[in-house]
């Protein structure tokens, strides 16, 4: 057992060593506060290496937290270019890596400390008779199962929702046999051109959703199928039409966007990738094990307006988005939208029926609130089920919450983040009623904002969208948010 340490300052457990978690370590140390980041990977921004082959559409320039920044240029650290893409790698090596093992956090940043549970020392979410003045317990264990408990004065989650996939199954819950079908389920932005080649070479392969995740992995694929034979690629996606994904081609005012789009519109129309619309997954069925392997493909069952049907695959990309991870929060006083599962204050700002494009204000702590004084879930974790998280908004979120943590009431109200003017988005293209949606509607060029280049259907996402190595920075004014923090 150990705790964290118990001196004079205040003392706040940040959960997850991603972006935003660092970011906000670097926000505490600056107002006198002792943070404590608790990191489930065994090095820091173990999440955002899970996507390191991925280019961020935008440059350096948004993706460095001002006072991360300050502690770097205490050291011999170089700036990359900032008006360079960085991909999730050079995001992890040339900045996030690099901040935790400065002096002011190396020690205070714990690796192997997936956090189970947090709560009130002796009081459970029952009690209330004098609750603000316990402290904090927040409960982690290691790989190896071995426990150890914090207590802090307060909580920062930002633990994120990388790996808290929505379902494949209509509804938000799982179609049957899908938890049976795992072995063959990948993430949203596997590593098709890298790493995991050869699972995808010769194979065929079931692409799920209708957002910039998918479309990524739809062109890895296509890239792929070029070079080995035998390589096949179906898409699915619930709605009646792709056009939303494809975008204005030419006419964006994103060229890289546009160009994605564009790519992905010749490959369907010359038949490279097999669109089925209108697809409603229904169940797995998963093939009989024979001789320690299975024997077959998996059998995806779907229903279209034209009836049942079945569709054979070895590999079934699920880009459907994320969901945040409350499991761990069940003994914390919280308080959600019912729709988005984000904080109260914050749900009608960012919930994707109302805001289709970059329309969502930038807000601070007095927004971030719950019901437990000293609690908050920052990052893309906060944005619930939304989809439209920029990582420059998480940066702000921390910002405002240490000085309202230090007592600095009027600058944790202070609006320092200025988002990027969206221009006007159409009203003609309908939220899609599933988890795939990560945007909806086309807006107007805009400068870039400070969002993580790859969505994650993040549809929902810790940040934005995938840009591919040969395109130009743009701004993704309606694609999800992926901050890729870490999701413990």
């Amino acid at each position: 057992m150990s705790d964290s340490d118990q001196s004079s300052k205040k003392t706040v457990v940040v959960i997850g060593a991603g972006p935003v978690g660092l970011a906000a370590a670097a926000h505490l140390l600056e107002r006198g506060l002792e943070p404590v980041v608790l990191e489930a990977g065994d090095r820091a921004a173990d999440a955002v290496s899970d996507w390191g082959h991925v280019r961020l559409f935008s440059p350096w320039r948004y993706n460095i937290d001002p006072a991360a920044r300050r502690l770097l240029e205490a050291t011999d650290w170089q700036e990359p270019d900032p008006d360079a893409l960085p991909t999730g790698r050079e995001l992890v090596e040339k900045y996030l890596r690099p901040l935790a093992d400065t002096q002011q956090l190396t020690h205070r940043v714990q690796t192997d400390r997936r956090v189970l549970g947090v709560t009130r020392v002796g009081m459970d979410k029952v009690r209330s008779l004098g609750r603000a003045e316990r402290r904090f317990l927040v409960r982690a264990a290691t790989a190896a199962g071995e426990i150890h408990d914090f207590t802090a004065d307060a909580v920062i989650d930002a633990s994120g929702v990388w790996g808290r996939t929505n379902p494949l199954g209509a509804a938000g819950m799982a179609a049957p046999g899908e938890e049976a079908a795992a072995s063959f389920l990948t993430g949203p932005l596997p590593d098709v051109l890298g790493r995991e080649r050869d699972r995808f070479a010769g194979r065929h392969t079931l692409v799920v959703g209708m957002g910039h995740s998918a479309a990524n992995s739809l062109l890895d694929l296509a890239e792929l199928a070029s070079a080995e034979r035998g390589t096949r690629i179906t898409w699915v996606i619930r709605s009646a039409s792709a056009a939303r994904l494809y975008g204005g081609g030419d006419a964006d005012g994103l060229p890289a966007r546009g160009a994605l789009g564009s790519r992905l519109k010749d490959l369907v129309e010359r038949g490279d990738i097999a669109l089925v619309r209108e697809f409603t997954i229904t169940g797995f069925e998963v093939p009989a094990v024979c001789c320690g392997s299975q024997s077959g493909p998996l059998s995806v069952h779907g229903q279209t307006p034209q009836g049942a049907q079945k569709i054979d695959a070895d590999n079934v990309v699920a880009a459907t988005g994320f969901r945040p991870d409350l499991d761990m929060l069940r003994e914390i006083r919280l308080g959600l939208d019912p729709g988005v599962e984000a904080p109260v204050a914050l749900g009608p700002m960012i919930d994707p029926n109302a805001h289709s494009c970059g329309t969502v204000p930038p807000h601070g702590e007095r927004e971030l609130a719950h019901p437990e004084t000293g609690f908050y879930i920052a990052g893309i974790k906060s944005y619930g089920r939304a989809p439209t998280f920029l990582l420059a908004t998480g940066y702000e979120q921390v910002r405002s919450i240490a000085a309202a943590l230090a007592g600095d009431r009027a600058a944790a109200d202070a609006v320092e983040l200025e988002l990027p003017e969206t221009g006007v988005c159409s009203t003609d293209l309908p939220l899609a009623e599933d988890s795939e949606s990560e945007a909806s509607g086309c807006c107007a060029p805009a400068p870039a904002p400070a969002q993580q280049g790859f969505a994650t259907g993040f549809e929902h996402g810790y940040a934005g969208e995938a840009a591919r190595n040969d395109s130009p920075p743009q701004t993704p004014c309606c694609a999800p948010a992926s901050s890729a923090e870490t999701a413990k």
